[in-house]
């Protein structure tokens, strides 16, 4: 199908759709237990674009004893890897033919940019999933040197049900990230969305039936985190949690799974990175280019955004200018299914008013606006925008520098030394992510080693591919997305030991 090209042909697709909005239980879409329901809206106009089944604890048993029969008689697990491989691989190329319909529905669900989804995000989630394909038939166990009255083994086997709560920031990525190395190691999933933007969601899974996955191997619940979610963390059949979002959320998680089963518990959490321009970095108008993406990206709605400036005092008022006039040419706040829009609204009212309360209070802490602080420009009075913001004059104890704001907020701090930017850059809880502007390997190689962060970039932002681990330090999380290990990370080793004598 062809690609739309203008706003008018993007809405005409967007008015032909009419999204499932069930349970999707032993591969086909059922309605919650209770007859229970809530409203999806779109933050570009405050519009309800669906009325979603919304799953209880009871639909999560279903899903889990769903999951637990596809487990038990070996469905999928037992399956030759090459098999398995097939449907990873067709469920890909299904999602790509379907790329147009599932932009449009993502677009209108949590308010990215169309373009975003189309150029962006759907890349990325067919890399994800035809590299865990690949990664299926190349699991290795081994033959350990014994006596030679002996024969050990180390073989790696799935986990059995596994359950995945994800964000809504990155609905369809953030989920195959999950999705994509669960069902490659063998295990059966179930799937619970975030409640703001489950639509995509709901047709992965439609698509990995569709694509020869057995029924009852991946079933996906909507609903709210206090139920569903917390349901599903608790349930005794259920060998593993991954989850991505908040860590206020993730340590609750940890709790449910020791008040349960002792379940495994991977978290990716909240962040607040810094980026830290030296001196010497070799470009500063392309920094600064590359800094106002790493936060106003998908509207700053990023675990890992580079929210936290950290710039020399040299470069400081220089930065300050150049940051402010860059922003107002990169960035276009518009209607989402405008291929022109370069920023979009937030995900909610809700998450709007979040994000206004906290510049306020950086406000009446001290700091001070240079940019934006308001709705700016927004092409609807009903929608959930916020224009890009930047403040200066702040201190390290402050709200804005201390707390995530998963908006499109971002903070200055001058420094003098490079000791002091490692200060300023690890005094936070979390430690995701940060990056490195400097000419200088030397100093390159010291900073990388010192910044407390599970992914650090030099001279870029957020660049990486499937070889490259992500997760955090600290309150950042405690496990790793994307790389091979990733689909370890949802097995269990086994060792079996043969006496021959």
């Amino acid at each position: 199908m062809k690609t739309p090209s203008t706003r008018a042909e993007w809405e005409a697709l967007s008015a032909s759709l009419r999204p499932d909005t069930g349970l999707f239980i032993e591969g086909r879409f059922v309605p919650a237990l209770g007859g229970e329901t809530f409203d999806c809206t779109s933050p570009r106009d405050g519009q309800v674009i669906a009325v979603m089944a919304q799953g209880q604890a009871a639909d999560v048993d279903r899903a889990v004893a769903s999951c637990m029969s596809a487990w038990q008689d070996g469905r999928w697990a037992r399956l030759a890897p090459r098999a398995r491989m097939a449907v990873l691989q067709q469920w890909a190329d299904l999602i790509e033919a379907q790329s147009n319909e599932l932009a449009v529905l993502e677009s209108l669900d949590m308010g990215k940019p169309v373009s975003d989804v189309l150029n962006n995000d759907l890349p990325e989630v067919l890399k994800t999933i035809r590299y865990f394909a690949e990664c299926i038939d190349k699991v290795e166990g081994a033959v350990t040197a014994t006596d030679a009255t002996a024969l050990h083994l180390i073989t790696h086997e799935p986990l059995g049900v596994v359950g995945a709560i994800t964000p809504w920031n990155y609905p369809m990525l953030m989920a195959v990230w999950k999705l994509a190395p669960i069902l490659a190691a063998g295990n059966c999933a179930v799937l619970k969305p975030a409640e703001q933007a489950p639509l995509t969601c709901l047709q992965l899974a439609r698509l990995f039936v569709e694509a020869g996955g057995p029924p009852g191997v991946f079933n996906v619940v909507n609903g709210l985190g206090a139920e569903a979610g917390k349901a599903l963390a608790l349930h005794p059949d259920v060998q593993k949690i991954t989850f991505t979002g908040s860590t206020a959320v993730g340590k609750l998680l940890m709790v449910y799974a020791g008040q349960s089963n002792m379940k495994r518990v991977a978290l990716e959490t909240g962040g607040k990175s810094p980026q830290i321009f030296m001196p010497d970095l070799y470009d500063l108008d392309t920094a600064i280019d590359r800094a106002i993406g790493g936060i106003y990206d998908n509207a700053g709605q990023v675990c890992n955004a580079g929210s936290r400036l950290l710039v020399h005092r040299s470069l400081h008022d220089r930065f300050v200018e150049r940051f402010a006039a860059r922003t107002e040419a990169l960035y276009r706040m518009s209607d989402p299914l405008d291929p022109a829009t370069t920023m979009g609204p937030l995900v909610s009212q809700t998450q709007k008013q979040n994000v206004l309360k906290r510049v306020a209070l950086a406000q009446q802490q001290g700091a001070r606006i240079a940019l934006g602080g308001g709705a700016g420009a927004a092409p609807s009075e009903d929608g959930a925008y916020v224009a890009p913001t930047l403040f200066v004059d702040v201190r390290q104890d402050m709200s804005i520098v201390q707390e995530e704001t998963f908006g499109p907020v971002a903070s200055v701090q001058a420094f003098d030394s490079e000791a002091e930017a490692i200060a300023l850059a690890n005094g936070s809880i979390y430690g995701l992510a940060a990056s490195v502007w400097t000419a200088d390997l030397k100093t390159a190689h010291r900073m990388v080693a010192a910044l407390q962060a599970g992914v650090v970039w030099v001279n870029c932002f957020g660049d990486g591919d499937m070889t490259q681990p992500f997760g955090g330090y600290k309150q950042s999380g405690n496990s790793r997305d994307k790389h091979k290990d990733s689909l370890l990370a949802y097995m269990q080793t086994k060792s079996a030991w043969f006496q021959l004598a």
